[in-house]
């Protein structure tokens, strides 16, 4: 079943129900409303490329259009990357995610339909995501994080989207304070300090709260339950494969260093003689595309981290040690999203 097809069956299962609203501009679409949206959009050349902005709602109907049109989605933060080294990309290709760049030349990290669903698939079937609790979308879209977490639940499971995309204390109060909402809340550590430290949350509102791109501190996760009655689950992933471990728990974790337990569908195993995690999942992506158009294979449904870690035997829990070539008692907090850092902004680099 293609993306398409699948989003064609969620339309119609949820027909008249809110999809998505775009908090700024006021404007609201029913999942009826948004294939009509779509239906009246232009078609994309086979084989064309689409560069969306990652915080403007216009990024789903774009996502759809892709999809419909076996065109391949390469979301963005600022400029779109140059088209030439999308030339050759496989037919089977239909999601372009592209590295910070930080430490090394950016790369492309090359998807395929059925890795995309899977990642979703894992998340929703982990975390509890369901329709009543929509996700507030206030990190980029363009991210993996954002782009799992948002986007993919929205349209292949029917996880409504209110789209605010500002994380403005003032705004947060105002959108969990409006009719007395219920939401699922995906943020960054940076955005559940600057609205504890506001007192803009509310507990009743949030029923789901994610934490993921950087680290969580445990006095952070801690304040938050003790002051807000909020737990803080803790995301731990990857753009090369997605989502791999979720603290599950209700109360505050312990010890920094844990990331919670693997996703369902999701093997994890430590390798090698320094320990490397090792990420075993349907969602590990194709291959990788540098600069000069050469792709890499990523590793057929196996991906190794750059994390030296332990799993307990009794627990399943996953404890990040160290970084490959670091002092394992050099790392003084778990950093969800392997190998990626927080953009200032609150958006997730890939």
């Amino acid at each position: 079943m293609t993306l398409y097809t699948r989003w064609l069956s969620i339309a119609d299962r949820f027909s008249e129900n809110q999809a998505l609203l775009d908090w700024k501009s006021g404007r609201s679409w029913t999942f009826a409303e948004m294939q009509a949206e779509l239906d009246r959009r232009e078609s994309i050349s086979k084989g064309g490329i689409v560069c969306p902005k990652g915080w403007q709602a216009e990024l789903i109907f774009e996502t759809l259009r892709a999809w419909r049109d076996d065109a391949a989605l390469c979301p963005v933060e600022g400029e779109s990357p140059d088209l030439e080294r999308f030339e050759g990309i496989p037919a089977n290709i239909v999601h372009v995610k592209m590295t910070s760049g930080s430490t090394a030349e950016p790369k492309m990290i090359l998807f395929t339909e059925d890795q995309l669903a899977a990642d979703v698939a894992n998340i929703v079937a982990t975390m509890g995501l369901r329709p009543e609790w929509p996700n507030l979308g206030v990190i980029s879209m363009a991210h993996s994080y954002g782009f799992s977490n948002l986007v993919t639940p929205l349209l292949l499971h029917g996880v409504p989207l209110v789209w605010v995309g500002d994380p403005m204390p003032s705004l947060i109060s105002t959108v969990l304070e409006h009719d007395g909402g219920a939401y699922t809340l995906p943020a960054v550590p940076a955005m559940w300090r600057a609205w504890l430290e506001a007192g803009v949350l509310n507990g009743d509102a949030v029923k789901l709260a994610i934490s993921a791109g950087a680290p969580l501190s445990l006095e952070l996760e801690s304040r938050l339950y003790k002051q807000e009655g909020l737990k803080v689950h803790n995301f731990y992933g990857s753009s090369e494969c997605g989502g791999i471990a979720y603290d599950r728990s209700e109360n505050p974790r312990e010890d920094a260093a844990c990331v919670g337990t693997a996703l369902e569908n999701v093997n994890l195993e430590i390798c090698g003689s320094e320990g490397k995690l090792v990420v075993r999942s349907l969602a590990v992506g194709e291959a990788y595309r540098s600069a000069n158009v050469n792709e890499t294979a990523l590793g057929n449904g196996e991906f190794t981290t750059s994390d030296l870690a332990e799993i307990d035997g009794g627990t399943a829990q996953v404890y990040l040690r160290a970084r490959s070539g670091e002092d394992k008692r050099s790392r003084p907090e778990s950093s969800p999203w392997e190998n990626r850092r927080s953009d200032p902004s609150g958006g997730f680099s890939n």
